[in-house]
């Protein structure tokens, strides 16, 4: 995880950490306690601990306050509780279902499409979905430090088609603000980009994690600010999800929204258009809906393509065009996202 260091104390040898990160240090990190704390029966408690064995739970307070106790069926609840089926391995569903080891050119950047470059600004999230496309990641193998981030920036500096870069993660929010401002300011350094792009969940996952320090270098950027956020379901959205939306906007930052289709979570007509009207009230567009990528560990949560299709064709009855994310799938080796 990075150094969660924001605030110094008047005093040497003490340090204040930021509310979010104080919140992301206590997050619960075994699937007993998650257990325990929603009031689930025992006979949930194995097969959370296989998954848990292959991919670590963590879920911090202010995500765990949305979830229903006393409901394995919450939809909030079945993102993040591990159970057995992960343990399952059928056919097709591998530990890199996007292929990006393939398109690494230097440490801590991917490049797949044109125009675009994706940078691993954290190792870490706030939360561990359980259909992560990145749950086997080799973050170890690309989490720069300052010295090594400067193959990549060379690389942004040398390629002059480039205009957007997109901190990714992990979570490129995970990271220290201090950290994140350094990096934005050697991007903007760069004549040829032009905007910015954050693929994060922490604004919705601990909403107070868009404080003052982020609102900072994020209103003082000359880059364009696009800021994707990831909602699957209309219950994450709480007031203060709200507010963390408004500051954010006021900071002169675009959002969007992205969400997986999910079995037994979101692949309902009601569902989704809900969660459309509800991120449009929170000042969200709706962006992509992606089915669910072939990661090992995560074929429990897959809608076929007939199906979701159906979805979504259904879904044009009830919202109007602008409210419609459209549906795609990641293809390994393809030039963008591949509309179904």
């Amino acid at each position: 995880m990075q150094e969660n260091i924001i605030i110094a104390d008047k005093r040497p040898s003490t340090q204040i950490y930021a509310s979010w990160q104080r919140q992301l240090s206590q997050a619960i990190r075994d699937p007993a306690t998650l257990c325990k704390r929603l009031n689930l029966d025992d006979s949930w408690l194995p097969g959370a601990a296989t998954g848990h064995q292959l991919f670590e739970i963590c879920v911090p307070d202010a995500y765990l306050t949305r979830i229903a106790p006393n409901d394995p069926n919450d939809p909030l609840l079945r993102q993040v509780l591990p159970v057995s089926d992960e343990a399952s391995t059928p056919q097709g569903y591998v530990t890199d279902p996007l292929e990006e080891a393939e398109h690494q050119p230097v440490k801590g950047l991917i490049h797949k499409y044109a125009g675009r470059v994706l940078l691993i600004a954290s190792p870490a999230c706030a939360i561990n979905c359980r259909y992560c496309f990145r749950r086997h990641f080799p973050y170890s193998d690309n989490s720069p430090s300052r010295a090594q981030w400067q193959e990549a920036l060379d690389y942004l500096r040398a390629d002059t088609t480039l205009h957007e870069a997109i901190l990714s993660g992990g979570d490129p929010l995970a990271a220290n603000d201090r950290q994140l401002a350094w990096l934005v300011e050697q991007l903007e350094n760069i004549p040829h980009l032009k905007r910015l792009r954050i693929h994060t969940r922490l604004p919705v996952v601990i909403p107070d994690r868009v404080d003052d320090a982020l609102l900072g270098w994020l209103a003082a950027t000359r880059l364009q600010k696009v800021m994707v956020l990831h909602i699957n379901h209309a219950n994450e959205i709480d007031q203060a999800v709200i507010d963390a939306c408004t500051r954010l906007k006021q900071a002169g930052v675009t959002l969007l929204n992205q969400s997986v289709l999910l079995r037994g979570i979101n692949d309902s007509v009601s569902t989704l258009a809900t969660l459309s009207e509800r991120l449009f009230e929170a000042g969200v567009l709706p962006y992509y809906l992606h089915v669910v990528d072939p990661v090992q560990g995560a074929a429990h949560f897959d809608v076929p393509d007939e199906e979701a299709k159906t979805l979504v064709k259904q879904l044009l009855e009830h919202l109007p065009g602008f409210l419609m994310p459209r549906l795609v799938r990641e293809v390994p080796g393809k030039t963008s996202k591949t509309p179904l």
